[in-house]
């Protein structure tokens, strides 16, 4: 691929503007998997490109995940980058890696690409605007210091914005308060503690099940009960994981990310759940949820699933009598799986576990439904509910984050209108293919809002929208344009397009982050792109046809 140069000739690292500005062609926010991924393709490109991350190390949401348990849910190999030259000599040791694998995985592929050379650490963006002359953005920080670049790319994905329920009486609290996602860095020690979690969502399944074990007593506070499936976690042997890649497996799943719905190396089960038998859903059931583990009982089932009630109610009446099985106490068992469904099964995120449900077996684990009993307050010593008062010495909040649209909307960036991503959004999301904004000239962001990213595999979704991002910039540069713009009327399209693909299935009536419903006021509306990989990336490509018929560009 031909180098381009968009820089005033200038040499390695950035220039300096009129103004005595920094200067790079590409500004990239955050040091995660998309980050990563679109510098080396910058660079491919020649251009001068720089990674702006508020924390002091890489990996993204793998440099603040270090809460007990902290673990991805897609399996190895196709959760890591899909270079060669980056997995021929790295081999992850489980199926489903931790946050620390993860940490040393990062710094392998920084080692290898050479990443830190181009990242400024402890840089926090704060606020950017579009110079309509220079057809530029000039990026603030938190330091006080500005940077100019052409092309503006966050990537920051759907969980940069904490969210912890105001509930009274926090600050009274005398033991230890923390929350999952800043977990500290230097780790807490909760060996025979009296321990609340509140909060059932990922980081609170993993956090329980492995924390109970050690604690003199754990208290869960489960506002929805989360339909966890086994991860049936794996040690992997290197010496099979080589001969893999040496036959060609590892680059054959990769391909494969591409042509399902979710990015993963399977698909939906292209046949209707009532068109089997009972024998036979109840032999794939058992094939899905117990032999092969993971997502596949969520993404690999039968093609109705999510889409059909009846369907629905078959998968969730299986998984509960599975559940029930392996939890003996019977009033824990009931709130771990109802019988009347709270919602239909796989629209909100299911969490992977290990061992969640014996854990919460044990005597020394106990459930409060905070819908029948919310807490009423933390005080001193601890928190109440109408059931009573538990004492605690620490209280950990695994309440997720304002997922999605959070992540970019807490950012000053303005529009040419003078407006904010957050005050675009007042009235309802609206992107172009969940990558770009009218308004915001020369910006794409990666895994955030109307994009598959909840319904997908990450580093799927960051490289595929990096690989069309290379494309696009150097087409433009080819033919000399220099900004480029989301239509309105291909935004209109997009947010159609997304809401008809959303009100197909059943997620809707499910209160999830997947539609912003977990934060109190914010707007129910879909907020990821239900339509899978292989439609969204023929969207993006689409948008380029007929002389950029989703865009407006200049020269």
């Amino acid at each position: 691929m031909g180098s381009i140069d968009q820089s005033n000739g200038a040499s390695n690292g950035a220039t300096n503007d009129a103004d005595g500005i920094p200067y790079f062609d590409v500004l990239i926010v955050g040091a995660g998997f998309g980050a990563y991924t679109t510098l080396q393709r910058m660079r491919r490109l020649g251009l001068k490109t720089r990674i702006y991350e508020k924390g002091s190390g890489s990996g993204g949401i793998w440099y603040w995940n270090q809460y007990p348990g902290a673990r991805v849910d897609s399996d190895t190999p196709i959760y890591q980058l899909w270079e060669k030259d980056l997995y021929e000599d790295f081999t992850f040791t489980e199926r489903y890696a931790g946050w620390k694998e993860l940490q040393r995985y990062f710094k392998h592929v920084d080692k290898k690409w050479d990443i830190s050379k181009d990242v400024e650490y402890n840089k926090n963006v704060e606020a950017a605007t579009f110079d309509e002359d220079k057809n530029q953005w000039l990026v603030e920080c938190a330091d006080g210091s500005e940077t100019s670049c052409r092309w503006f790319i966050p990537a920051i994905g759907f969980a940069a914005k904490r969210y912890t329920p105001p509930i009274k009486g926090v600050s009274d609290f005398k033991g230890d308060v923390f929350h999952t996602a800043v977990w500290p860095q230097w780790g807490v020690n909760l060996k025979n503690k009296r321990i609340a979690v509140i909060g059932t969502g990922a980081s609170g399944i993993q956090t329980i099940q492995e924390t109970a074990p050690k604690a003199k007593h754990l208290t869960i506070y489960q506002r929805t009960p989360n339909f966890c499936l086994p991860m049936n976690q794996t040690k992997l042997d290197p010496t099979e994981e080589q001969k893999k890649k040496e036959a060609g497996d590892y680059d054959r799943a990769f391909e494969e990310c591409g042509k399902t719905f979710a990015g993963f190396t399977y698909d939906f089960y292209q046949v209707k759940t009532m068109d089997e038998t009972p024998e036979q859903r109840e032999k794939f059931f058992h094939k899905l949820l117990v032999e092969q583990g993971g997502f596949h009982y969520w993404l690999g089932a039968y093609k109705d699933m999510l889409y059909v009630q009846e369907a629905n109610d078959e998968a969730y009446k299986y998984w509960r009598s599975y559940v029930h099985q392996r939890v003996k106490n019977a009033e824990k068992a009931e709130l771990l799986a109802p019988e009347q469904a709270p919602h239909p099964w796989g629209t909100k995120r299911p969490s992977l576990e290990q061992n969640f449900y014996e854990v919460v077996d044990q005597d020394n684990v106990d459930i409060i439904d905070v819908n029948a009993t919310p807490i009423e307050e933390i005080t001193e010593t601890g928190i109440r509910t109408a059931k009573g008062h538990v004492d605690v010495d620490t209280i950990i909040f695994a309440t997720g984050f304002d997922a999605v649209t959070g992540s970019l909307g807490q950012l000053g960036i303005k529009g040419t209108d003078g407006r904010t991503i957050k005050e675009h959004w007042q009235d309802g999301l609206r992107t172009s293919m969940g990558i770009s904004l009218a308004k915001f000239p020369n910006l794409f962001f990666l895994y955030g809002p109307q994009a598959p990213t909840a319904f997908s595999n990450g580093p799927s979704c960051v490289q595929y929208q990096a690989m069309w991002i290379e494309k696009l910039l150097k087409q433009l540069a080819e033919e000399g344009i220099v900004r480029i713009e989301a239509k309105e009327e291909a935004v209109d399209d997009w947010c159609k397009r997304t809401k008809e693909k959303w009100d197909e299935t059943l997620f809707p009536k499910a209160k999830s982050w997947y539609q912003g419903s977990n934060i109190p006021g914010k707007k129910v509306e879909a907020l990821n792109w239900a339509g899978g990989m292989p439609l969204y990336r023929k969207s993006l490509d689409d948008s380029l046809e007929n002389n950029y018929q989703g865009w407006i560009t200049a020269k």
